[in-house]
């Protein structure tokens, strides 16, 4: 048992740890905070931390600065966040596919959802939508199935990379069908999209938001809704479920999250402002016309939804054959 002088000292040195702690989350921020974007700019995940870091830029007295780094589906640019200083500095765009289907996808994605990251908060959700170049032949999910069941392995579909929710998306709906599909990878939505929208590869899972504008202006044919609902901005478009699939389903969920270490005051304090951010007016005006719904919550229910939602993609990913590589 330590002596009385020795664990005065511990005591001490504890209490004087906590103070530190507590003074720098009252201090926090004193500098600009980095949001790292695990994708190339112009996917759904860039939109996202976009309407997000404006707001609460303003509210925590500066900025929020959305830094692009993708790469390996998104998990590059979470690993290195996942080494940054716990200090609220560097945060993640949190996503589905790389938070919930990546770990099962990439054998060594280089971080532990659970163990390396500490929720901040959820953002919303939003669905996806295949969707194909108006050169394709396919007007409907029951023309696109029966032409790949004729063309087996010969129509290629992009993603914005391995063990993203778009592949994941398109391999449980080629898996469900009975069909197969050719795999296209890029860095990133943006990419992927343009090469759909020049006519280089003619099918894309991709999210709502980044392909509404080119659907409701007639670059792009919608075929189909991913998630259980159509969505009021393509309400003439019917969901995979409907069309053929029952039970197909695949929502996007975005939230932020920090690196493990991150001090409570200020994790409690991001959570705060992005709960603000996300009952104003303007930002859900704006996730609405973009496709997405709020999701504010707390960290704990965002944590909970992590350790949920990779254990149920993780179960969809094997079945689908889309595992580890």
């Amino acid at each position: 048992m330590a002596s009385k002088p020795v664990r005065a000292a511990l005591i001490a040195a504890a209490w004087m740890a906590a103070c530190a702690v507590q003074a720098r989350a009252d201090d926090y921020p004193i500098r600009p905070i980095t949001l790292v974007v695990p994708f190339a700019p112009g996917g759904s995940t860039t939109i996202m931390a976009r309407i997000v870091a404006d707001k609460m830029a303003a509210t925590l007295g500066q900025q929020v600065v959305v830094d692009n780094r993708g790469g390996a589906g998104g998990t590059i640019g979470a690993r290195q966040v996942a080494r940054s200083a716990p200090d609220g500095y560097t945060l993640l765009l949190g996503y589905t596919g790389t938070l919930a289907i990546a770990p099962t996808v990439y054998r060594d994605p280089g971080f532990d959802v659970r163990k390396d990251f500490v929720a901040v908060g959820r953002i919303g959700t939003a669905p996806s939508v295949l969707v194909v170049h108006p050169s394709f032949p396919a007007r409907t999910i029951a023309e696109l199935i029966a032409l790949a069941k004729e063309r087996p392995g010969k129509i290629d579909f992009a993603s914005a990379g391995v063990g993203t929710l778009g592949h994941v998306s398109a391999e449980l709906f080629a898996h469900r069908a009975g069909i197969k599909l050719n795999h296209i990878p890029y860095k990133g939505t943006g990419p992927g999209l343009n090469d759909v929208l020049g006519g280089h590869v003619p099918v894309m899972v991709a999210p709502l938001p980044v392909v509404l504008g080119n659907v409701q202006g007639g670059k792009l044919r919608a075929l189909g809704v991913t998630a259980a609902n159509r969505s009021k901005l393509l309400p003439d478009v019917p969901t995979i479920a409907e069309s053929g699939l029952p039970g197909y389903e695949a929502a996007l969920r975005y939230g932020l999250v920090a690196p493990a270490g991150t001090p409570r005051p200020i994790v409690e304090r991001l959570n705060r402002e992005l709960r603000s951010a996300l009952g104003s007016d303007d930002v859900i005006k704006r996730l609405d016309h973009e496709g997405a719904d709020p999701l504010p919550s707390t960290p704990e229910e965002y944590a909970a939804d992590l350790d949920r939602e990779e254990t149920q993609w993780s179960a969809i990913v094997k079945a689908a054959g889309a595992g580890a590589r």
